[in-house]
Parts: structure tokens; sequence; C-alpha cells
């Protein structure tokens, strides 16, 4: 198996439990998908530490649970979380509640579009942690190319809806690239647009993601039963 294969799960994203039965939500159903996933070739994890209800939470009582559990579980395996706007729809508490975390992960995704992305960014950084900018349109990735932060992030994310085509990632990739940031790239879909774009990220040599944030479905069109079946799936198409 090429080691240039580099795949991170998402292991819940925003859904959640009613979309399906095996989503994580609780610290420790985060740490056993995380370990599952790991074991299935994910080099990395991004999650969504969430309240009781499965609702996303950016506060410190969840964040630092949650990656506590799955540092305990995992070791050494690098953790990136969201900062989702949706999860705390105000600018100034999102950042007072990340500067609350005090159980580091390692990075965490800032969706360039979102108020208040670039404050967000540097207090990441002032933090130590690592930043994943999240480019969802052509906009966002001018937004991002022309800011101080773009030298600095670990990761530049394209991220597509499900209505995302290659002609839409191509041109994205172009945009990001041409900005000359020493981060990688990675390329995502989203349901529908999820399978083909990932299989064009390893066309591409690019990074990518699978997950139950993405895709509940296998390639095939079945129902995933949990993320590490999802990242198996992913591994076996990007090596053929």
């Amino acid at each position: 198996m090429s080691t240039k294969i580099y795949v991170k799960a998402c292991i819940n994203g925003a859904r959640t439990p009613e979309a399906h039965p095996n989503l994580p939500v609780t610290p420790e159903e985060l740490a056993a998908e995380a370990l599952a996933a790991h074991g299935a070739g994910a080099k990395a994890v991004h999650m969504h530490p969430k309240n009781a209800d499965g609702t996303d939470s950016l506060l410190p009582e969840q964040v630092d649970a949650a990656v506590s559990a799955v540092r305990h579980s995992v070791p050494g395996l690098p953790l990136g979380v969201t900062t989702g706007f949706w999860a705390l729809p105000d600018a100034e508490a999102r950042l007072r509640a990340v500067d609350g975390w005090s159980v580091l992960p390692d990075f965490a995704s800032v969706n360039w579009h979102e108020p208040g992305s670039m404050d967000l960014a540097r207090l990441l950084l002032g933090k130590g942690i690592g930043v994943e900018a999240g480019i969802f349109n052509a906009e966002a990735a001018e937004s991002w190319a022309a800011s101080e932060v773009a030298e600095h992030c670990m990761r530049v994310m394209i991220e597509l809806q499900g209505d995302g085509d290659i002609a839409t990632a191509d041109d994205l990739l172009s945009q990001v690239m041409a900005a000359q940031s020493p981060a990688p790239v990675l390329l995502h879909g989203l349901d529908e647009s999820c399978w083909p774009l990932l299989e064009h990220a390893g066309r591409r040599g690019v990074q990518t993601r699978i997950g139950m944030e993405d895709t509940l479905r296998l390639p095939d069109g079945s129902r995933a039963p949990d993320n590490a079946a999802l990242v198996s799936a992913a591994m076996r198409l990007l090596s053929r």
C-alpha cells in the first residue's frame, strides 16, 4: 500500500444520532471510533465534541473531555476538532470558548467564510494549535490566500458540498496552490460528492478524508456500519 495515501477520518461531524445509530457522541464513543478508524488506516482524526443530545459544542467542558478521551485511547494520533460557527454563532463568544480550552487538540478547522475566521486562526496559533483552513468557495480561497495566516496553516482543506464536482474542485485546487503555502492540501466532498471527490483527490495526489461526517454510505451505496468500514473502503479505492 502506498505510503503517499493520506486519509483523515472525520468521525461524526454536525450529524446527530438520529442520522445513524452508531454515530459517536460521548467522549468514550469518540475514543472508540478514533481507535477503530486509525486501525483501518486513518492517519489523523477530526471530530466534533458534542452535548449529550448530539449537537456540536465548542465549550471547554465538552472539548476537553472529548480530546482527553481520544488521547488516552490513541496516544500520538494527530487529533483535530471543529470550530464551526453553527455550534456557537457569536464570534466573540466563540473566541472566549476556544481560549478556554485546556486540553488542546493538535489542530482545529477554521471555515474561512465564517465571521471572525482570521481572529480565530490567530488565537489558535497563539495557543499552539495547528490551523486547518476550510475553503468552501473561490471567495474564501482568495481571502485566505491574501491573509497573513496562509503561510502558517498546517493544512488547507477544499470542502465541497453534495453538488460539488470535479471541475469546481480543480478550480479551487489551482487557486489554493497558487498561493504557494507550505501547507498540504486536502480535498473532500459530502454525501453524493464524497466518493467521487475522494477518488479525485487520489488522482491529484492530495490528502483526503472520509467518515460519518461526510457520508453514511459505502461506495456501493449500502449503509456503512461505522467509521472503520468507511476508512477501509477509502483505503481500498485509493490503493487501486
